[in-house]
């Protein structure tokens, strides 16, 4: 009852970080490890647990989201190719030279992310202005990043797009919200199909996070855009020096 129990708040708590920044990974990830499930088992399961969260908080953000369906689908499909490579990667190779280069990625991400209004004065981009083909290649690295490690892939596609797409704060964000939902899809059927998954795990706290999901978008619309970004690079930074101590 005891080990259900921590699960069922792993998830809540995951799906809620995840919702307003990323790194809910980071929650749920060393939960199983502590129930003693393997390495591989863990970010599987983990992955596959964690989709109804990112659920959620798309379901959560969709007044954000209107007008923005065309922005979201045609980034979906980049995203999409992103995570095939990155899923294949996990399932095919050690990667361990990626495992040690993911503190320094997510720690790179969070300050691009805390620097943002001034590298979007330093690339020229104003509100009105087109938006950069560099978001593509931006949001298929960061498929490729969440689907191989999920921990800061929202923070990883949050600092792409905002540095790309000229709006609101809460829009963009929503527009990550969809598309790690994409990324965390191409992983499920991968590993639902290839991947030891746990499934009994997984069935905990996938309602857990799904819960926690939609509260985490009602967080986040309260937050000014100021405090919504400095709250994303706390957890980023977080991310980064638990990874590295990992």
């Amino acid at each position: 009852m005891t080990d259900l129990l921590f699960l069922v708040g792993a998830g809540l708590l995951a799906g809620v970080v995840n919702a307003l920044a990323g790194g809910g990974t980071l929650i749920s990830f060393p939960a199983l490890l502590a129930l003693g499930y393997p390495g591989l088992t863990a970010t599987v399961t983990n992955a596959v647990a964690l989709w109804p969260g990112y659920l959620g908080g798309v379901l959560g953000y969709r007044a954000e989201l209107k007008g923005q369906r065309r922005r979201a689908t045609v980034l979906s499909v980049t995203a999409v190719l992103g995570a095939c490579v990155g899923s294949s990667l996990l399932l095919l190779t050690p990667g361990k030279l990626f495992e040690s280069m993911v503190p320094w990625l997510v720690a790179f991400a969070s300050l691009a992310l805390l620097a943002q209004p001034w590298l979007r004065k330093l690339i020229g981009g104003e509100e009105s202005g087109p938006t950069s083909r560099l978001v593509y290649a931006g949001t298929f690295l960061g498929g490729c990043y969440g689907a191989y490690f999920n921990g800061g892939m929202g923070v990883v596609l949050l600092t792409v797009l905002g540095l790309f797409l000229h709006d609101n704060l809460h829009r963009v964000n929503a527009v990550r919200a969809v598309l790690s939902l994409v990324v965390s899809s191409v992983s499920v059927v991968a590993f639902s199909l290839f991947g030891p998954v746990e499934w009994k795990a997984a069935a905990v706290i996938a309602p857990a996070s799904l819960v926690g999901g939609f509260l985490g978008t009602k967080l986040a619309r309260l937050m000014p855009a100021k405090v919504l970004r400095g709250v994303v690079v706390a957890f980023g930074l977080g991310v980064a020096v638990a990874l590295a101590l990992h």
